[in-house]
């Protein structure tokens, strides 16, 4: 599910975005592409939309069909300077990394893989899971006083949820909602909260105003503001908001991601898999890849193979 970011996506040098009206409701298509074997849509990060606080990718995965030894099959690759935050609504994905982990996700269970200096991972087939699989996969930009310090991963089982009443629920995979607050690491203050609604209920969630937030749609459609937001789109809800009512589709409810931030501290270079400041920082850990250097990108414990770095946009 991890990357790669293209140029087709949105500049590799750009600032956070255009400047619009808070709050607001815009609405943009994401990129259908392909990534191993599955259709993924991207909704960020996109041109004129690259980051949402620290939120800087969004990829949401199937539905696809998918067997014991064949599905999300992509091999070995390099991160730094993000954090991977991995989230399943139907089926099961086996994760290994460059630090010995080796975790397979279920739906309702929250895989973080910190990069910092660098980390590298393959998401598999798990083996013994063959049905449906659905999910999404965001990158967070790390900030200054954490980019480059070591590589970690975790994972969580079980994660808070918010009683929405006879709307739904929220349940918080990162930050926080109000006071019900996740257990995982976030380097820098946001949220990422996933909200099932119930067919044709409405909903209000609390939002701190110092955020911007948007919304990507998994299942269903849901309202904001009179405007429809549907699977495919982000819909970015500017700042300023203290409180967000959503209201469902009438016949499927909805199942969404709320994401939001403190609008990141600087701008960021974004290509392949990896986050920086600069180009020479992506060159460099380009080469560590190419080199095969451990000391950056220890080896991964996976039999799919090693995925090469393409050539960058602006030359050797």
């Amino acid at each position: 599910m991890s990357g790669p970011v293209r140029t087709e996506d949105a500049d590799v040098d750009a600032g956070r975005g255009e400047d619009v009206p808070r709050p607001t409701v815009e609405v943009t298509p994401s990129r259908t592409t392909e990534v191993g074997a599955i259709t993924v849509r991207r909704a960020l990060p996109r041109r004129g939309r690259r980051t949402v606080g620290a939120w800087c990718f969004a990829d949401h995965m199937g539905p696809a069909q998918v067997t014991e030894d064949h599905g999300l099959d992509i091999g070995p690759h390099p991160h730094i300077g993000l954090q991977t935050v991995t989230w399943l609504i139907d089926g099961a994905v086996l994760h290994r990394d460059s630090l010995g982990s080796e975790q397979e996700i279920r739906p309702g269970q929250l895989n973080l893989m910190t990069a910092g200096h660098g980390v590298a991972h393959a998401e598999e087939p798990t083996g013994r899971y063959r049905g449906p699989l659905q999910g999404i996969q965001l990158w967070v930009a790390q900030p200054e006083r954490t980019r480059h310090g070591p590589p970690a991963f975790e994972h969580h089982a079980e994660l808070p949820r918010l009683d929405l009443g006879a709307g739904g629920t929220a349940t918080v995979l990162v930050g926080a909602v109000g006071d019900t607050r996740s257990p995982a690491r976030h380097d820098t203050p946001g949220v990422g909260a996933e909200v099932a609604l119930r067919p044709g209920t409405t909903a209000e969630l609390p939002l701190d105003p110092t955020f911007e937030h948007a919304l990507v749609v998994l299942v269903g459609a849901v309202r904001v503001d009179g405007v429809a937001v549907t699977p495919g789109h982000l819909a970015y809800l500017g700042e300023r908001r203290d409180e967000l009512a959503l209201a469902a589709d009438p016949d499927d409810g909805a199942r969404l991601l709320l994401l939001g931030g403190v609008p990141f501290e600087s701008p960021i270079s974004m290509w392949w898999n990896f986050v920086a400041r600069t180009h020479d920082e992506i060159d460099a850990a380009r080469a560590a890849w190419e080199a095969g250097d451990e000391s950056r990108f220890a080896p991964v414990a996976s039999s799919l193979p090693r995925i090469p770095a393409p050539p960058t946009p602006w030359g050797p």
